[in-house]
């Protein structure tokens, strides 16, 4: 009896180890519904306004000075927006800080070419019901939303690659 437990478990783990292997990195939930239109402040001290970027596929992205995976994820994203923008493709990061001064202190250590909003008062982070960092939405050329990202792991730009291609393709 105890080498059928054994037996069983040893299967179990297996399976479980398995199935880890397989699974892909990214954890996309399909989403449907135009996005909600906003104009925020940018880092250059422009107003940008999401509804003026319609023909484009965009990936917003909010996030914070404090989240580590949100730094981790911010070069990836820049390299994405490097390789893309000239096929009508843009990244918006959102950072939802009351005070901007952390974030403008931490792009100075992870300086990125994309655009960074500014949603202090989280007016934005709420109209999309952003309940963790970071939380990625990609846009598709008609102003739908397509695709969230819940959270940061690395192989989650594999996945944006692959979503924006197809995107851009559509």
């Amino acid at each position: 009896m105890n080498t059928i437990k054994f037996v069983t478990l040893t299967r179990l783990i297996a399976a479980l180890i398995i199935g880890a292997c397989l699974t892909p990195y990214a954890a996309a939930e399909v989403i449907q519904g135009k996005a909600p239109d906003f104009t925020l402040k940018s880092q250059s001290g422009d107003n940008l306004k999401l509804s003026e970027l319609r023909g484009k596929v965009v990936l917003i992205n909010f996030w914070a000075s404090w989240c580590g995976p949100c730094r981790q994820e911010m070069p990836a994203l820049d390299q994405l927006y490097q390789r893309y923008r000239s096929l009508d493709f843009t990244v918006l990061g959102v950072n939802v800080e009351e005070n901007a001064d952390a974030a403008k202190a931490l792009l100075k250590d992870i300086p990125v070419t994309f655009p960074i909003l500014f949603d202090s008062a989280n007016n934005v982070s709420k109209l999309y019901k952003v309940s963790g960092m970071p939380s990625t939405i990609l846009v598709d050329r008609d102003g739908n939303m397509r695709y969230l990202y819940m959270g940061y792991q690395r192989g989650y730009e594999q996945e944006y690659q692959n979503q924006v291609r197809a995107l851009i393709r559509e």
